[in-house]
């Protein structure tokens, strides 16, 4: 039985457990509240009607310790009429002998029956019940000269308890009301909560329907939920993007290996046609066929060091290593690759420096931006590398004097298989994959990578790390 009331709780909509929640919760503690208010309440009204009997009580003891100074048993007797107006509503006034016979005996609304008379030698003041009658007794002894007796008060507590029955009808009406309250307010509120939750599971309904464009509105609260709203919106606007770089990849991958192979294809093609027998075109169509696998290897090579680089697989060790000796020794190779160039190197200022790397990992970014310097510099054959510290960073700087980069172009240089619309062409070889492992390669270390160009004037990228320590 627990475990299907469990279930059937669990199985529950969220606004609904919302609602039980609060109506749970507003009547523990309306409950708990009451409770001790009305125990309280009821300590006090019995504590007022002892007060109220004790002070009747030193009445009729003072009244009867100056009567019997110089009288008997016969004269108390002659008291009645006194006891009568002392006597209130629901009220028994007995006085008894030593031996607990009544000498005067007064009630009012109270029937006599209902005490048994007792005689006392100290004061007793107790509460009981008969049949259906709640009594508050208060018995004193009575000494003065040679009388010796006791005084009973007794009260009827029924205007007591009557409103202790009030009272308590009340505060169950009370807790009722404040439940039937606190449930449709509980509903109200998770239906306002609720709401936002909604939207979000509608947006992902609709973005399974109709694809990652959806994104959720209408939710301007201000509070956790529509910075949820707003995180989500943020997070399909990275997976659109993810999947729209992801088919643009596809798609230049296609165009870049549909290239080479259909070169090949034509070759061999050729050969098997007429160019077995004459030793021209096989020359020809060997070496151009032989060109444009070289280029297809190159191209999953370094789709390979890609997905290492942005997956972080990349096993080598990482070490403190002194930046200068690495350009230095990435600059000579490339002075003797392109001897038709200047290289001018400027790293005296960063001589010092020690970064947290791979020594590999500087060498391959130094020599994917060498490169494209190389490669798109066609009139003046000056290459500058500088090396500087700012703040607590080093600075490399490579500057060219090619042909640059459309101020348009510039936001994707470091997509896969971009190229600007002037590289494009077969003349200028690559594949447009180095700025993109060169830009992951620097992320991987904490750097950034950022390039400055203007079309016929030139291009600075500008490499910058967090420096390890200085020597």
């Amino acid at each position: 039985m627990r475990r299907r009331l469990t279930g059937s709780i669990q199985s529950l909509p969220i606004k609904w457990k919302l609602m039980l929640g609060a109506a749970l919760l507003i009547f523990l503690l309306f409950a708990s509240y009451n409770f001790a208010q009305y125990l309280v309440l009821k300590q006090w009204m019995m504590k007022q009607e002892e007060d109220k009997i004790q002070v009747n009580m030193v009445q009729f003891q003072d009244y009867f310790q100056d009567k019997l100074a110089s009288t008997n048993d016969l004269q108390i007797a002659d008291s009645q009429l006194y006891v009568e107006k002392l006597t209130g509503k629901n009220q028994l006034v007995r006085i008894l002998d030593k031996e607990g016979k009544p000498l005067v005996s007064v009630s009012n609304h109270f029937g006599v029956s209902w005490v048994v008379p007792k005689p006392v030698v100290i004061p007793e003041l107790y509460d009981m019940t008969h049949k259906e009658e709640h009594i508050l007794i208060y018995r004193s002894p009575l000494v003065s000269g040679n009388f010796v007796g006791t005084i009973e008060l007794a009260s009827n507590l029924e205007t007591f308890d009557h409103f202790s029955e009030t009272l308590l009808w009340v505060m169950l009406i009370g807790g009722i009301l404040a439940i039937f309250i606190s449930g449709i307010s509980g509903l109200a509120i998770s239906r306002q909560f609720m709401r936002p939750i909604r939207a979000l599971a509608s947006t992902i309904r609709s973005v399974k329907e109709k694809g990652l464009s959806e994104r959720v509105t209408d939710i301007q609260n201000g509070d956790e939920l529509s910075s949820l709203a707003k995180l989500f919106n943020e997070l399909m606007s990275q997976l659109e993007f993810s999947f729209l770089q992801q088919k643009q990849f596809v798609e230049d991958a296609s165009h870049e290996l549909r290239t080479p192979i259909t070169i090949v294809e034509g070759h061999l093609s050729l050969l098997n046609r007429w160019g077995k027998s004459d030793p021209a075109v096989l020359d020809e169509s060997l070496e151009a066929s032989l060109q444009e696998v070289r280029r297809l290897k190159k191209l999953v090579q370094e789709l390979l060091t890609l997905t290492k680089v942005e997956a972080n697989l990349l096993s080598e060790s990482t070490t403190s290593i002194q930046v200068e000796p690495v350009i230095h020794e990435t600059i000579k190779r490339f002075e003797v690759l392109n001897p038709e160039f200047e290289f001018v190197e400027n790293t005296k200022n960063i001589s010092d420096v020690m970064l947290l790397m791979n020594s590999l990992h500087l060498e391959q970014m130094l020599m994917i931006i060498l490169d494209n310097a190389v490669k798109y510099s066609s009139i003046t054959k000056k290459i500058v590398i500088e090396g500087n510290i700012s703040f607590n960073e080093v600075q490399i700087n490579v500057q060219d004097h090619g042909i640059g980069i459309p101020e348009a172009d510039l936001p994707f240089v470091f997509d896969r298989f971009y190229r600007v619309d002037k590289a494009r062409n077969r003349e200028i070889a690559g594949t447009g994959l180095g700025l993109a492992i060169a830009k992951q390669l620097v992320l991987n270390y904490q750097g950034n990578l950022t390039i400055s160009s203007r079309e016929s004037e030139g291009t600075r990228v500008q490499l910058t790390f967090p420096i390890h320590y200085t020597k």
